[in-house]
């Protein structure tokens, strides 16, 4: 039976220790023992007030949670004594249950009443006098995010968090100035800077003697500064350890960060996250929280007290429930690969994305994301300017509306429909081989062949390259959003790039892989768990087009607008530069390349970045060499 704070039994002297017993545990629930009588072990009376005290103080951390209680069969009476088993069931944290046996003891006195020999032990066996139960949170270890060959890309790594303790600082203004300078000196930089404008504030509402952190520092960019704020009044330093990524900038978008709780993570996760544990925040690492986080343990433990009141260093576990482990993620990224990405877009003067998949198998490589938080190379929704000449080129070869070298003109202008069409620079070729159309770049050209694609050409050609597809990639991706049908005007700009076509730097990419290899596949982000059954494979490339087209995209290397890449070291660099512009103004435009070099295809975005040759190729041509 199960009682309830209310079932109150009677203990006349017609009554058994079985009443006597329930009366008991009625009144542990409800708080009021009056009508049960107790004696300790020596057959003194006790009062039931001191026990309802002392069963709350033994409780401890519990006493705000009663367990249930429950007599189980009928006592034992041996003369004038007698034995009860009932259970106790405490509901711990996270919903788990504490559940044992407890005996009381009884005696019937001279009345032949039956009173209940009160003992702390009745509580929980273990417990003594003084003692008190406490609840203590066992959290796992965060499980890694890992790379493409299982090695942790996330791990433990020592930082150093900079303070100050206000009382020992002689010139606040003074001293921000010299940490200002200093963080500033810091390479690569910390992006964004290090905000010091409330520190003032902060040190005049803390305590004198209080460590008012500054900014956590990786330990290898501390000591890049150690020199220069050591020994300035009032610092202060503390060595600890943080999940971090193998740089400051590696995939940091992409992955997101470990960060201590904060009051909103609290209140979003009541029970399961505390102040002290670690959390994700954005990326990856904030979309698989919970499974890399793992479940939390707990642990109940018997605190004592010394003779002197204070509490014993040593505590009793009776109870725990071990904490579940997390479950690691495992990535495709690479590292060289991701730290040549890094390094490539580090220093761009614009936000900046580059993405690399692998050819073979559309495995992302790196996400490399500058001057953002955002996972532009992922998510970005922009016009992909005449970067989308390789998607137009494909679906002109498919249909037969070209060839290699057959002719095709390239004015200054080209108008349709009322909207005049030119070429960046208004540079003009004349009557060319497309092959030189393509590797000059020429709009003038493709917007006079746009009326050969049909309405559903272009938007065709794209969807061969995975555009538009329904990705499981195990985070958020923008595929793409292909212009079709529409007017000649807007057919003549989509031809390159424009007009309502919008793409992100990963389908750009992945298209790109597709042309190298022959077919277009899913990328591939997340391995394990594996995030949903990929998009199909695109059709097979008809060779007699995707040859071609890989030959004009190797000529904008080597003839062309991207012949910057000309002496990578490597094998032969294929791409298409791209300018795209984003608003009614013809001087605003987005910078593109896109491109690939042995197994690894890639595209570079830099928005706001003018002329792609100023700005995307030398990112590409930075990454490239830094691959080797």
């Amino acid at each position: 039976m199960l009682l309830a704070a209310g079932a109150l039994a009677g203990c006349s002297g017609s009554d058994g220790p079985d009443q006597a017993v329930d009366a008991f545990l009625a009144g542990w629930l409800g708080g009021d023992m009056h009508r049960v009588g107790f004696r300790n072990p020596a057959g003194e009376r006790v009062p039931a007030e001191e026990v309802t005290e002392e069963i709350k103080q033994l409780s401890g951390e519990l006493a705000r949670t009663p367990p249930k209680l429950r007599r189980e069969g009928e006592a034992k009476v041996n003369e004038d004594n007698a034995t009860a088993t009932v259970r106790v069931d405490w509901t711990l944290p996270g919903d788990t249950h504490w559940s044992y046996p407890s005996e009381i003891h009884l005696n019937r006195g001279d009345d032949d009443e039956w009173q209940v020999i009160w003992e702390p032990k009745v509580v929980e066996p273990r417990l003594s006098s003084g003692d008190e139960l406490a609840v203590r949170r066992l959290t796992a270890s965060r499980a890694a995010v890992t790379d493409g060959a299982g090695a942790p890309l996330v791990a433990p790594r020592p930082v150093v968090v900079v303070g100050v303790q206000p009382d020992q600082v002689t010139d606040v203004p003074g001293l921000v100035r010299q940490l200002d300078t200093a963080f500033r000196a810091i390479r690569p930089p910390i992006t964004p800077p290090v905000d010091l404008t409330d520190l003032p504030a902060r040190m005049k509402e803390a305590k004198p003697n209080a460590f008012v952190d500054v900014v956590t520092l990786r330990r290898e960019a501390y000591l890049q500064i150690k020199p220069r704020i050591y020994d300035l009044s009032g610092t202060k330093f503390r060595d600890e350890q943080r999940e971090l990524a193998p740089t400051r900038d590696f995939a940091r978008a992409l992955l997101g960060s470990v960060d201590p709780a904060q009051a909103d993570d609290i209140a979003a996760n009541p029970g399961l996250v505390q102040e002290g544990d670690s959390v994700g925040h954005g990326g990856l690492q904030g979309r698989y929280d919970k499974q890399l986080r793992g479940g939390v343990g707990l642990s109940v433990v018997i605190v004592s007290k010394l003779p002197d009141g204070t509490v014993a260093p040593e505590s009793t576990e009776v109870f725990r429930r071990e904490p579940q482990a997390g479950i690691p993620l495992k990535t495709t990224l690479d590292v060289p690969t991701q730290n040549a990405a890094d390094d490539a877009v580090r220093g761009s003067r614009q936000r900046a994305a580059l993405v690399a998949v692998r050819v073979g198998d559309g495995a992302v490589l790196a996400a490399a994301n500058s001057g953002t938080a955002e996972n532009l190379a992922f998510t970005a929704q922009v016009p992909p300017g005449s970067t989308f000449k390789m998607v137009s080129t494909l679906g002109l070869l498919d249909l037969g509306a070209v060839s290699l070298d057959g002719p095709v003109g390239c004015p200054k202008t080209f108008t349709v429909e009322g909207r005049s069409f030119k070429n960046s620079d208004n540079f003009a070729l004349g009557t060319v081989p497309f092959r030189t159309d393509f590797a000059k770049s020429c709009n003038t050209a493709f917007a006079a062949l746009a009326p050969k694609l049909g309405p559903d050409g272009l938007a065709n050609a794209g969807r061969s390259l995975g555009l538009e597809a329904e990705w499981k990639l195990g985070t958020d991706a923008f595929t793409g959003k292909v212009s079709a049908g529409g007017s000649a005007a807007e057919r003549a700009a989509a031809s390159f790039g424009q007009g309502t076509t919008v793409v992100s730097p990963l389908a750009m990419a992945a298209a790109t892989a597709g042309v190298a290899r022959g077919q277009w596949q899913q990328p591939k982000l997340v391995l394990e768990p594996v995030p949903g059954e990929p998009a199909p494979p695109g059709p097979q490339l008809k060779a007699g087009s995707v040859e071609p087209l890989r030959t004009m995209m190797r000529e904008v290397v080597t003839k062309g607008t991207g012949s910057a890449l000309a002496d990578v070291p490597g094998g032969p660099v294929y791409g298409k530069t791209g300018t795209a512009e984003y608003d009614d103004n013809p001087a605003h435009t987005h910078a593109w390349f896109v491109g690939w070099q042995g197994d690894v295809a890639f595209a570079v975005f830099v928005e706001k970045g003018g002329s792609s040759t100023a700005s995307a190729v030398p990112i590409a041509e930075k990454f490239l060499r830094g691959l080797r």
